[in-house]
């Protein structure tokens, strides 16, 4: 179903349809922000990755949430629910010579140029809808989800598909932006970085990570995990200013226009860094649990 034939009758339909056309149009955009097509925060590590030099943080997010999947030298089957151009993949890909991956987007542009990237490599980018994959149960051995489940508004139905595919004893690994208090708690600030930030990424709303947990644990999940990222994420954030700048100078050099996606999409980077500062309000966390054997 395109998002042209989609009905407009719930919040969580638009929603679909406004990412859908957003990253079909901007992805591209995400070249400027790293040269690998990360299209996330990245995770910095003093005298391991370098501050002024973003896709070593990016990467290094990839290598953190891979680190968590627990992968051995078994034959591994890895879905990424949410996948981009599938930069996470084609860096699982080169970490370890035994997985093969899939990765799943609703975005055309994102399936044809990502499996472009793929080409030669054991995975591929299907058009489907994290929340309703035609995957068989039980037939992954681990699943990720790096800023993506955020478009569904973290929603239960996410977690719910995450555990159908899952094996026994599969691990889910999600890194994402989450509240640390419910919405009505936020001040007036945050709450307004908060909906700007919603607005302009195409984001159904933000959980807090406290309800992920719970769910969780109610789907059959265990050793759950929660790890605040937020200071390992900051330095990448910091970068956001400079990367909205030095891409509109890009843009008027060369003489090109802004097209309305991009626009929303330095909006959207420069509300993230904004609730960033609300420290009390949002964090980035780091969630790994496991399938119930």
């Amino acid at each position: 179903m395109t998002s042209q034939t989609l009905p407009l009758n719930t919040h969580s339909e638009k929603n679909k349809i406004e990412m859908i056309d957003f990253y079909n149009q901007a992805s591209e955009d995400y070249e400027f922000w790293s040269h690998d097509f990360n299209m996330h925060f990245g995770y910095f590590i003093p005298f391991k990755t370098n501050p002024f030099k973003r896709d070593s943080m990016l990467n290094q997010l990839n290598a953190q949430v891979i680190k968590r999947l627990k992968i051995d030298n078994q034959k591994h089957r890895l879905v990424d629910l949410g996948c981009g151009m599938g930069a996470t993949m084609r860096y699982a890909i080169n970490q370890h010579k035994n997985i093969i991956t899939y990765g799943v987007t609703l975005s055309e542009f994102q399936v044809k140029e990502g499996n472009k990237l793929l080409k030669g490599k054991n995975g591929i980018i299907l058009k489907e809808n994290y929340n309703n994959t035609s995957f068989q149960s039980n037939s992954f051995d681990s699943a990720l989800a790096i800023e993506s489940f955020c478009h569904s508004g973290h929603s239960t139905k996410s977690l719910q598909e995450a555990h159908r595919i899952l094996k026994p004893g599969g691990q889910l690994v999600i890194a994402d932006a989450f509240l640390k208090k419910e919405q009505s708690e936020l001040c007036k600030g945050g709450n307004y970085a908060y909906h700007r930030l919603c607005d302009h990424w195409s984001l159904e709303k933000l959980e807090t990570y406290y309800f992920i947990k719970n769910q969780l644990q109610a789907l059959g999940f265990n050793t759950i995990k929660i790890e605040n990222a937020s200071l390992r994420v900051a330095p990448s954030v910091l970068h956001v200013p400079f990367a909205i700048t030095g891409f509109i100078l890009k843009k008027i050099l060369s003489f090109k226009s802004i097209k309305r996606e991009s626009f929303h999409n330095l909006k959207g980077s420069f509300f993230a860094l904004l609730a960033g500062l609300h420290m009390k309000s949002f964090g980035y966390y780091i969630i790994t649990a496991t399938k119930n054997e």
